[in-house]
């Protein structure tokens, strides 16, 4: 038994006379002669040991309870215990320490931490995935080299070298007039309405949180179809089958915009909170039904048309490129442009509205308003380039699917399924012209690749909520 001094500040407890005497603690009683694997004591180490010098010149005991100090310690006293031994340097935070031979690793973990390198502009900051980030560089040069390659192909072989001579401003005068008045347009198209496309996908699935909620199968490319249609049938006076690709591309503008808004609001209702606002599920149900009654007046559009309008908008709806021009090009490339500046701009917005309304609304995102633009954004260049080159199926349902598994992230990425669709449209293009004994059209590839993929991605779909 050890006896407690009379200038210990336990003394003047009752029965704390006499305690169980203690003895020393190794530093590593397991293996003796190793080092001490103890952390280097921190300035609010010693204030929870049971029996320091800190505590005791506070007056407190093991437990932090104050306790009555007796004349025997003193700040001096506190002061003279004080180890002397410097204490280890800290590495920065995220650093990673190294660690030598018998010496022990870092107690503190939050220390040992990887740290992902950032890129900085102002008062733009984002985190750099390597990763991601050599998959999209990826992407884009197998998006180039099918891009030269479908300007080689044709009934006039010319080879990839020479194609990129042209492209640079080299070539002879018949190079140059195939490649850049006769196929350039047709492989920008085919570019431009694919990453349209995808790009479309991306913003409805993120928004809806649902990897069916493409444009096609919401209708919104049977709408816009359906105001194109009746621009080339020359119904209510709005063109004929002469009329300009502007007054084309205005009624596929304005029927998807319409459709979409018609979609919308069939689907408000109360949600699974109590409150009134869209759920995913629903709207691609009601929009599904919506698709199958604008197919049916485009086919009754169809009866009513001459022979001649009738025939070239059959042509249109099976998703060709064989008309592509530079006038159907331009609207479509600018409706894809502002739709990726505003989606890149609303990155922060997707991936807040993919964690839900609730969590969107407590991380500060106006979600009417940030769903309203990215609606109209996405609706946009979809009817723009349904009215370049028709509806193309399952292109904007796959391209944001496969983008998300190849760059392995939790969201639908921009970028890459604007990247994916084009890829997508330009390698069905390809196909279409040299796989076939005969010349096929874009969309009929499209979608003889875009149904079984839909059928997998339901059958995943229903497995992921049996589980």
């Amino acid at each position: 038994m050890a006896t407690v001094s009379p200038g210990h500040p336990t003394a003047n407890y009752p029965g704390s006379a006499e305690l169980p005497a203690t003895e020393p603690t190794p530093a590593n009683s397991d293996h003796p002669g190793a080092p001490d694997c103890r952390p280097p004591a921190g300035p609010d180490d010693h204030a929870a040991e049971p029996d320091s010098p800190t505590t005791r010149a506070a007056g407190l005991d093991g437990a932090g309870f104050g306790v009555p100090r007796s004349g025997g310690d003193t700040a001096e006293t506190a002061r003279a215990h004080t180890p002397t031994e410097p204490a280890r340097p800290r590495p920065a935070r995220g650093a990673v320490p190294v660690v030598a031979a018998g010496d022990c690793a870092p107690a503190r973990v939050d220390e040992v931490r990887a740290v992902r390198p950032a890129v900085r502009m102002g008062g733009f900051s984002a985190v750099l995935r390597v990763g991601g980030l050599f998959t999209v560089i990826t992407l884009a040069v197998l998006l180039f080299g099918l891009f030269a390659l479908d300007i080689a192909v044709g009934e006039f072989r010319i080879p990839v070298g020479r194609v990129l001579d042209a492209l640079g401003g080299g070539g002879t005068r018949a190079q140059r007039f195939v490649i850049m008045d006769s196929r350039l347009p047709r492989a920008l198209t085919a570019v431009v309405v694919g990453a349209a496309l995808g790009l479309g996908g991306a913003v409805t699935q993120s928004i809806l949180r649902n990897p069916l909620a493409s444009p096609d199968l919401l209708g919104i490319t049977s709408g816009a179809g359906c105001g194109a249609v009746a621009a080339i049938a020359g119904m209510g006076g709005v063109g004929t089958g002469a009329a300009a690709a502007s007054g084309i591309s205005a009624a596929a503008l304005a029927g998807g915009v319409l459709t979409a808004v018609l979609v919308y609001l069939l689907a408000w209702g109360p949600t699974a909170t109590g409150d009134s606002g869209v759920m995913g599920f629903r709207l691609v149900l009601i929009g599904i039904g919506v698709n199958a009654a604008l197919l049916s007046m485009v086919s009754w559009l169809l009866t009513r048309a001459s022979l001649t309008d009738a025939a070239h908008a059959q042509q249109w709806l099976t998703g060709s490129l064989n008309a592509s021009d530079w006038s159907t090009l331009v609207p479509a490339a600018i409706g894809l442009g502002l739709a990726f500046l505003v989606a890149v701009l609303s990155t922060r917005t997707l991936a807040a509205l993919r964690f839900g309304a609730d969590t969107a609304r407590v991380l500060g995102v106006r979600i009417q308003t940030q769903q309203a633009i990215l609606i109209a954004a996405a609706v946009g260049c979809t009817a723009l380039a349904t009215a370049a080159v028709g509806p193309l199926s399952f292109v904007g349902l796959a391209a944001p699917q496969v983008a998300r598994r190849l760059l392995r992230t939790p969201g639908e990425p921009v970028t890459a399924s604007a990247l994916v669709g084009a890829i997508a449209v330009v390698g069905a293009d390809l196909l279409a012209r040299t796989a076939f004994p005969v010349s096929l059209p874009v969309g009929v590839v499209t979608a003889g690749v875009g149904g079984p993929f839909l059928l997998s991605l339901l059958v995943r779909t229903n497995r992921k909520a049996t589980l």
